[in-house]
C-alpha cells in the first residue's frame, strides 16, 4: 500500500524558514518523480514543485521560485521541501504527491494533476506575525 506522510509544518513568522518532509513507503521511491502541492484557505490546489527520480530535474511555480527548494533522499525514501523567506501568502496545507508513471522524467507536464496518483494527508504551514 502506497503511503505518503508529510511532516514539518508549523507556525512561523514572515521571513522565516521551515523544512517539510514526506516519508514514502509501499513503492520503489527511487523509480518515481515526486511533487509538492499546496492549498491555501478558500483557494484551489497549486502544484509548486517537482523533482525527478534522479534529482537532476527540478521545477518550481513562479510563486515560490528562488525561495523554496525541493530535494529527495532515495536511500531514506524521503522527499523534502525547504521553505525560505516565507510570506503570509504561503499559508496553506502542503501535500506531497507521487507520479503515476515510473521513470517519468517530468517536463512541461510537471504541474498537471493527472500525472500524479497518490497524495499524503498534508502538513499545515501558517505564516503569521
Amino acid at each position: 500500500e502506497v503511503q505518503l506522510v508529510e511532516s514539518g509544518g508549523g507556525l512561523v513568522q514572515p521571513g522565516g524558514s521551515l523544512r517539510l518532509s514526506c516519508a514514502a513507503s509501499g513503492f520503489t521511491f527511487s523509480d518515481y518523480a515526486m511533487s509538492w502541492v499546496r492549498q491555501a484557505p478558500g483557494k484551489g490546489l497549486e502544484r509548486i514543485s517537482a523533482i525527478n527520480s534522479f534529482s537532476d530535474r527540478t521545477y518550481y511555480a513562479d510563486s515560490v521560485k528562488g525561495r523554496f527548494t525541493i530535494s529527495r533522499d532515495n536511500a531514506k525514501n524521503t522527499l523534502y521541501l525547504q521553505l525560505n523567506s516565507l510570506k503570509t501568502e504561503d499559508t496553506a496545507m502542503y501535500y506531497c504527491a507521487k507520479a503515476k508513471t515510473a521513470g517519468w522524467a517530468l517536463g512541461n507536464r510537471w504541474f498537471l494533476a493527472t500525472e500524479y496518483d497518490y497524495w499524503g494527508k498534508g502538513t499545515q504551514v501558517t505564516v503569521s506575525s
